[in-house]
């Protein structure tokens, strides 16, 4: 049976669309999703990749290295003061800079960077990884809702002249807004209890 020739050309249509529809809709749907993941994400290094950070507040500067030597801590203070870090203060940073994500990514102009108060940051944080590259995360201002920061990252205007802002997790300025007694390692006070003297029973003389 010969179908006619519309109705052919139809069928050719349906499915053309039809495999459109399946490339678009169902596969570029797992891509776009990718493409809105990886753009979500703050940095792309990993934990082991950073070799030392540099903090700086509006109250103190510090500077944390990895500790080559043990890995227990695997951080140490170099400045203001020098000595083992707390690791779990700065895993807790470390975390938020490897895991963490911006929920949305604002374009605007370099000049209006003061309005969201990254021309004088609360914070940055300046990452050397091990290959030398370095990262920068600066952190501003909360925003309306107080559940985000606006924070900006490796900062350089596009060449439209914008630059990108991110809204990150204010748990950043948690993690670095600290006094320097908190970067610095625990003293393990059980180590330095002096021995107790326990008297001894004095003999009871008998008659």
């Amino acid at each position: 049976m010969k179908l006619p020739r519309t109705t052919l050309i139809l069928i050719l249509l349906a499915l053309g669309l039809g495999g459109f529809v399946y490339f678009y809709e169902i596969q570029g749907a797992t891509q776009r999703e990718e493409i809105k993941e990886k753009n979500q994400q703050i940095f792309s290094f990993g934990e082991d990749d950073v070799q030392s950070l540099t903090v700086k507040t509006k109250n103190i500067t510090l500077s944390l290295e990895r500790n080559t030597q043990s890995s227990n801590p695997k951080w140490s203070l170099k400045s203001p003061t020098s000595g083992p870090a707390n690791d779990a203060i700065v895993s807790y940073l470390m975390d938020l800079l490897v895991k963490g994500k911006s929920d949305k990514t604002l374009s605007i102009p370099a000049n209006q960077r003061g309005e969201f108060a990254l021309d004088k940051p609360q914070a940055t944080i300046n990452i050397t990884l091990k290959n030398q590259q370095n990262h920068q995360l600066i952190l501003g201002k909360p925003d309306f809702s107080d559940r985000f920061l606006y924070a900006q990252t490796d900062p350089a205007a596009k060449p439209d002249g914008n630059i990108d802002i991110l809204l990150v997790s204010t748990d950043f300025a948690n993690a670095v807004n600290r006094e320097l007694s908190e970067w610095r390692q625990p003293v393990d006070n059980s180590q330095k209890l002096p021995p107790l003297n326990i008297p001894l029973p004095t003999p009871t003389k008998s008659n």
